[in-house]
């Protein structure tokens, strides 16, 4: 039998009523706190870091293939390619791809109410799948004209901005190079699209017919800008852009200037800064380990010291200082299991709740998404609490190095 463990189990059951049950179950309060809290900010950061990638994988799509540098997508006139149907059907047949959609890109201005507002076109053929995590309302675009769709969907917030609706008409004003007058269009708001990126996506893109770009910028009907590639899951992005573009250095290929890119490339700064955001996390964890650690400590060493008595009776018995020390280790791991256990039910009730009613809610200008998301890895929480308990059992051996100065009780000997 292992008589440390025996001890220690029998003094904390049978602890009800006094001052050391009051600190063992302050103990375990705080232990719990302190990793429900790390458990709440892994779920909570990992579930704003997704929530924020699928936004722009939905709308901009997961890889882009294109002609000349990354960041010509922002600029006035962008060079283009023509449609290759082998290409198509090369990315389409690669393993997690959804889709693959050509499209043009176009800078314009908006024009109604004597309002004015720069945007991006981005002309789609009838194939083009819209996204279903984006939220549309109104009408979808109506490719079944001959030339081309006189409707496009702008975002809610634009229309907000223009005080426009689905159904009114807009002027765009398409910028031609090396023109001095712009190329103008009247078309019809079919639908509006909402994101809740608002400086990254809603502000800057609108949706239309691609022929209509094809048809401003007098290009032939097999002419894009590019390919965008939707995949059915975003851990496959590097894999994927990595076969295309070594597909684009072969040979039939070499020619074309066309290369990929993943919206990690076109859009560094706010995968940096959700990079960041794991800082934050970590902060976090260490901040609650200490808090963890010093409680755990503290209680340890007022059970010592109130059990300095026993401690010295088990010393005059003969009980060597490592199996003293053994007593209050499991002391400290008894507390923090039933800690950490604890605190694992707490989180994830509220990860729970906080997925069925959402009641945590933020401000969607400011943090792109109107509630509070949640997303766990379950491989998270079980190194959360393996690493709770290891780096606590560890440090609580120095406070049982106090039972080296309790000296042992004098036994009375009687003939």
């Amino acid at each position: 039998m292992n008589l440390p463990f025996f001890i220690a189990r029998r003094y904390l059951t049978r602890q009800k009523g006094g001052f050391s049950s009051y600190i063992i179950r302050l103990a375990i309060i705080a232990t719990a706190l302190s990793v429900a809290v790390m458990i709440i900010s892994l779920a909570t950061v990992d579930g704003y870091k997704r929530a924020i990638r699928e936004k722009m994988y939905s709308f901009l799509g997961h890889i882009h293939v294109e002609t000349g540098d990354v960041n010509h997508g922002i600029s006035l006139y962008a060079d283009g390619t023509r449609t290759d149907q082998r290409l198509i059907d090369y990315i389409s047949a690669l393993p997690h791809v959804r889709q693959v959609a050509p499209f043009i890109q176009k800078p314009a201005i908006i024009q109604v109410h004597g309002q004015i507002e720069g945007i991006f076109f981005k002309g789609v053929d009838n194939k083009y799948q819209a996204p279903s995590s984006v939220t549309f309302t109104g009408k979808k675009i109506d490719f079944s004209d001959t030339a081309y769709a006189h409707q496009i969907i702008l975002s809610q917030a634009t229309a907000d901005k223009l005080n426009v609706q689905a159904g009114d008409t807009v002027q765009v004003n398409f910028i031609e190079k090396n023109s001095m007058f712009p190329r103008i269009r009247k078309v019809q708001i079919a639908g509006l699209y909402h994101t809740g990126m608002n400086e990254e996506i809603d502000r800057r893109y609108a949706i239309c017919d691609i022929r209509l770009l094809q048809r401003v910028n007098n290009k032939r009907p097999d002419e894009i800008s590019g390919y965008q590639v939707d995949l059915t899951e975003e851990q496959y992005v590097d894999s994927v852009n990595n076969k295309i573009y070594e597909h684009l250095k072969t040979p039939q290929y070499i020619h074309s200037a066309l290369t990929s890119y993943t919206m990690n490339d076109i859009f560094p700064s706010i995968f940096d800064w959700l990079g960041l955001l794991d800082v934050n996390v970590r902060v976090i964890l260490i901040i609650m380990a200490i808090v963890a650690i010093i409680n755990l400590a503290s209680v340890l060493m007022i059970l010592i010291v109130e059990q300095s008595r026993m401690v010295g009776l088990l010393k005059a018995l003969g009980m060597q200082f490592r199996s003293i020390q053994y007593i209050f280790l499991y002391h400290a791991g008894i507390i923090a299991g039933w800690g950490i256990v604890a605190g694992n039910l707490l989180a994830l009730a509220l990860c729970w709740l906080q997925v069925k009613t959402g009641f945590l809610k933020l401000s969607e200008d400011s943090y792109s998404i109107k509630e509070v998301a949640i997303h766990i890895y379950w491989w998270q929480i079980v190194l959360v609490d393996i690493a709770t308990l290891v780096i606590c059992m560890l440090c609580m051996l120095l406070p049982t190095l106090y039972v080296k100065r309790i000296k042992p009780v004098r036994v009375l000997q009687f003939k």
